[in-house]
């Protein structure tokens, strides 16, 4: 029986998938994003409980939507003709708008004990924070359709669902797939099967192909940078190291 292959060569076959051969796939299965929202709710699980929504955010990810969040709230530049007169106490207001880490993500849940988050536990990566509702806590629910608050710093999870490449790492969709292309597979979306232009394709197979790339760097950042530490909650070894369930870093890995 042969042995898996590496973290390190996973990571050159993502570097070397071509996206023009993603592009072929994903053509080929086809997809429109219909702006449903299913992909960004909870959903009901076997005994009809509501399972939250679960999407793999980066830390740096985490801290671009932090930035995002807030400008979108800020309604951006609406306030650049203040009066010179507020810049003194722009430094007091600066925190009223800041996200906090935990308003963007939180631990993993998978493998912690169930609860508010505060009990003992470890996890390796981190997921969207969601709402009372179970859904993404960045998607805002239409008329007629779906919208997110950060959609042009969304993560790359979400960028590129429904499909995931059949290469090593941690971030894949939930769920079976249900047609696959190559290396390319399509997981449950009322949007598979509809036409995509040959743009919109190259662009989410590029996307599909950084993605494989991060979550193998990531996979690797977080084996290399793991040292056990001794500390109270839940703690997350990310690729930066370890951190708290608010996303400030433990000193002391031994």
């Amino acid at each position: 029986m042969s042995e898996a292959p590496s973290l390190e060569a996973e990571l050159d076959r993502a570097r070397e998938l071509s996206v023009s051969d993603l592009a072929d796939a994903i053509e080929s299965i086809g997809f429109e994003c219909t702006r449903c929202g299913a992909c960004c709710k909870g959903h009901a699980d076997e005994d009809d409980e509501t399972e939250p929504h679960t999407a793999t955010v980066f830390p740096d990810e985490i801290r671009r939507i932090q930035e995002a969040a807030a400008e979108a709230d800020d309604g951006g530049d609406e306030t650049d003709d203040v009066d010179d007169e507020t810049d003194d106490v722009d430094d007091e207001t600066d925190d009223v708008d800041a996200y906090d880490w935990r308003d963007v993500a939180r631990p993993m849940p998978y493998g912690l004990p169930e609860g508010d988050g505060s009990a003992d536990g470890e996890t390796f990566e981190w997921a969207l924070q969601t709402d009372a509702c179970g859904d993404c806590a960045f998607y805002e629910e239409g008329e007629t359709e779906g919208a997110c608050r950060i959609h042009s710093d969304r993560p790359l999870i979400c960028r590129t669902y429904p499909f995931s490449v059949a290469l090593g790492g941690t971030s894949q969709p939930m769920g079976e797939a249900v047609d696959e292309e190559g290396m390319v597979r399509a997981h449950e979306c009322e949007g598979l099967g509809r036409d995509i232009s040959r743009a919109d394709a190259e662009e989410l197979a590029a996307a599909l192909k950084e993605r494989a790339v991060r979550e193998l760097e990531e996979a690797i950042g977080v084996r290399d940078n793991y040292a056990p530490v001794d500390a109270d909650g839940v703690v997350v070894y990310d690729s930066e190291g370890p951190k708290r369930a608010d996303g400030t870093a433990i000193d002391g890995g031994e």
